[in-house]
């Protein structure tokens, strides 16, 4: 399987990543939602992370929506400006055929070339091999772990948190913040 078109989303693809997220919220552990997010909701996440200029691809394969991936901050504070948390859901009829490789690939170097200068993954579920391997493939690393910070289907559930620099790293900061960065209103979180 080729992937023959990666491009930015458009509202009326949010049915359709809508469905693909449903099936991940369901039956895995990828995510710790537990009730799927109807496609509108859908797409008022994609307006704030457009909002901040922050990237959210998808991947077409024939003509046909297989997976999506988007850059969302790291956290609210202003001081984690130039670090942003990655998210990437495949068909699950398109899992391990390139699709995420290809969403994360674009992904990073568009917040690169934005003026991010971390990712970070948290991965749900430390059993979860394939968002491992698809994050160690790219060049993220794994910081440390979670255990038993959620509860799905039943039990207990951990993450994983993975680190990748992105574009030039100094040891000082940037000057200047990441294009369309603006602090939120609620400063929620460390």
């Amino acid at each position: 399987m080729t992937v023959s078109a990666l491009r930015e989303a458009v509202p009326a693809d949010f049915p359709l990543i809508a469905g693909i997220y449903a099936h991940h919220v369901q039956t895995g552990l990828a995510s710790f939602e537990e009730v799927p997010p109807s496609a509108e909701e859908l797409r008022r996440r994609f307006q704030a992370v457009r909002a901040r200029g922050l990237p959210w691809r998808v991947a077409e394969v024939e003509g046909r929506l297989v997976g999506y991936c988007y850059a969302s901050p790291y956290h609210s504070r202003s001081a984690y400006r130039f670090t942003v948390q990655d998210s990437v859901y495949v068909a699950e009829d398109s899992i391990g055929r390139g699709v995420g490789t290809a969403l994360l690939g674009e992904v990073l170097e568009a917040c690169a070339a934005t003026g991010y200068r971390q990712m970070m993954a948290v991965i749900g579920d430390s059993a979860n091999e394939a968002s491992l391997r698809l994050h160690a493939r790219l060049g993220f690393r794994t910081i440390g772990q979670a255990l038993a910070v959620g509860v799905k289907f039943g039990r207990w559930v951990d993450i994983v948190y993975l680190q990748r620099p992105l574009g030039e790293q100094t040891a000082r900061p940037p000057t200047e913040d990441p294009e369309g960065y603006a602090p939120p209103a609620d400063q929620a979180g460390p």
